[in-house]
C-alpha cells in the first residue's frame, strides 16, 4: 500500500486554526532543537500564509507553513512529530503543500534545509528538489550558527 493511501486513510490535512497552536507547539518542540515560537505560528495564520496541520486519531502529529507570491512558494516549516517520522507523512505533507501551490499558480518551490539534516535533504531530493545555493549562518545552532542549503524545484 502506498504512503499516499495510508496517509489518506489515517490522517487529515486541514487548515491550521489558532486553537490548534498548543498542539502545534508540542509537535514543534518535540521536532526541533530551535523551534518556532507560538507568536510566529499565530502571525503566519493571521497574515494568510498557507498553514496546515496533519491530524489523526491521536491529534495533531505534524504541520506545514508555506508562503505564496510572485509565482513561487516558499516552504517555511515542515514538521512531523518524531514518533511519526519515517512513515511517509513528511513526504506526503510536502507533496500536498506543493499541490496547493500549483493550484495557486506557483511555478517554483523553494526551501532551506540544515546542512546537518540529511534525512530531510533526502526527502526533498526524492520530491524533485535540487540545490541552488547556500545561506551561510542561516539557522541557530548550539555553537553559533549553521548553514542552510537552498533547494528549489519547478512545479
Amino acid at each position: 500500500m502506498s504512503a499516499a493511501v495510508v496517509f489518506m486513510r489515517q490522517m487529515q490535512l486541514r487548515n491550521m486554526r489558532e486553537e490548534d497552536l498548543p498542539a502545534v507547539m508540542q509537535v514543534e518542540l518535540a521536532g526541533y532543537e530551535f523551534p518556532w515560537t507560538f507568536g510566529i505560528f499565530r502571525d503566519c495564520i493571521r497574515f494568510g500564509y498557507v498553514c496546515k496541520v496533519l491530524s489523526g486519531n491521536n491529534g495533531v502529529i505534524g504541520h506545514g507553513i508555506m508562503s505564496l507570491g510572485a509565482g513561487e512558494c516558499h516552504l517555511l516549516n515542515i514538521c512531523i512529530h518524531p514518533q511519526y517520522q519515517g512513515q511517509g507523512y513528511g513526504t506526503e505533507l510536502t507533496s500536498q503543500l506543493l499541490d496547493i501551490a500549483r493550484t495557486r499558480y506557483a511555478k517554483t518551490a523553494l526551501l532551506e534545509v540544515r546542512v546537518s539534516n540529511p534525512v530531510a535533504y533526502h526527502v526533498y531530493s526524492k520530491l524533485g528538489f535540487h540545490e541552488i545555493g547556500m545561506r551561510r549562518g542561516y539557522y541557530p545552532a548550539r555553537k553559533g550558527r549553521e548553514d542552510a542549503i537552498i533547494l528549489a524545484r519547478d512545479l
